[in-house]
């Protein structure tokens, strides 16, 4: 199945999925290899251009988000676009290594091979406590009911 474009639902879902998997891998080299070489990004208040400033980002962000566990989710699609939604939880380094979960959206525009030209980010940190943690040891991230009830 190709994950390129023109994307259907199920090869949109596939893509959606194949990035969660990559992603949480905390590898900025080969997650940077999903993307175009003059890609952009805005990640919250973060604005980047091109791979190189992709890996430095992310090395910096998974040297702050410890035990970093992500899981994205389909929103809407179209010939070259994909939205998703996404929720991940991490400990922060830089704030005694409290528990944190990330709500937030992302959109995405990708290439005709398939690698990701532009990506737009936005989201919100809150605060949890042990207790509220979602994606513990031996939990997979794709078994967690994520409903409303959660918010």
């Amino acid at each position: 199945m190709s994950l390129a474009p023109p994307f259907t639902e199920e090869t949109a879902r596939a893509k959606v999925k194949k990035a969660q998997d990559l992603w949480n891998t905390m590898h900025p080299q080969n997650v940077s290899k999903a993307y175009t070489e003059d890609t952009v990004w805005r990640n919250r208040t973060s604005f980047l251009k091109g791979t190189d400033q992709i890996v430095e980002f992310l090395i910096k962000k998974w040297n702050r988000e410890k035990n970093y566990r992500l899981r994205k989710e389909l929103f809407a699609f179209t010939n070259n676009k994909i939205a998703v939604q996404f929720w991940y939880e991490y400990q922060d380094a830089e704030d005694g290594m409290k528990w944190k979960r990330c709500y937030g959206l992302e959109d995405w525009t990708f290439a005709e091979d398939g690698r990701m030209r532009k990506r737009q980010m936005s989201g919100n940190d809150v605060e949890i406590g042990e207790d509220g943690r979602w994606y513990k040891d031996g939990i997979d991230v794709n078994d967690v009911h994520i409903g409303e009830e959660h918010w």
